[in-house]
C-alpha cells in the first residue's frame, strides 16, 4: 500500500492581532460547537490535501501558532468558503514569515514544530512569558 503524503498546510496573517492572547480570544469568539469557523473568499484548489493539516498563524512577521483544519464548506448565503478549524490553538516554535494577503500554502517540511512534548521545559514557563518570548522569536 502506498504511503500517505503528509498534508499541506496554510499560513495566514492574524490581521489585527498583536499577540497570541488576542488571537486566542478572537478564535474563542468564532467557535461554533466543536469547531472554529473562518471565512475566505475562495476555496483552496488543494482543499482535500489540506484536511488534517493546519493553518499556521502569523503575528508580527512570525509564525507562532496553528490550528488543525477539519474541513471546508460553502456558505449558502454568499458562496464564500468556511474553513472549519479545531478549537485548540497550538503554540509552535516561532519562525520568521513575511506578511501576505489571504492565505498561502505551506509544505509539511516547512512547518515549524509544536512546542508541546519537548524536554526543554518551555511548556513549564508562565503563559505570558512564553507568549513574549515567542513574540520575539526566542522560542
Amino acid at each position: 500500500m502506498p504511503e500517505a503524503m503528509p498534508p499541506f498546510h496554510l499560513s495566514k496573517v492574524a490581521v489585527g492581532c498583536a499577540s497570541l492572547h488576542t488571537l486566542a480570544r478572537r478564535q474563542a469568539s468564532r467557535r461554533q460547537g466543536d469547531f472554529v469557523a473562518i471565512t475566505t473568499r475562495f476555496r483552496p484548489k488543494r482543499a482535500d490535501e489540506l484536511v488534517g493539516g493546519s493553518i499556521f498563524w502569523i503575528i508580527k512577521h512570525r509564525i507562532v501558532a496553528r490550528q488543525t483544519i477539519l474541513g471546508f464548506v460553502e456558505s449558502a448565503s454568499d458562496r464564500r468558503t468556511i474553513i472549519r478549524l479545531a478549537p485548540d490553538l497550538v503554540f509552535v516554535r516561532a519562525a520568521p514569515k513575511r506578511a501576505h494577503q489571504g492565505w498561502r500554502y505551506l509544505a509539511a517540511g516547512d512547518a515549524p514544530a509544536d512546542l508541546d512534548g519537548e524536554d526543554d521545559g518551555i511548556m513549564l514557563l508562565p503563559p505570558l512569558l512564553m507568549q513574549r518570548l515567542a513574540g520575539l522569536a526566542l522560542i
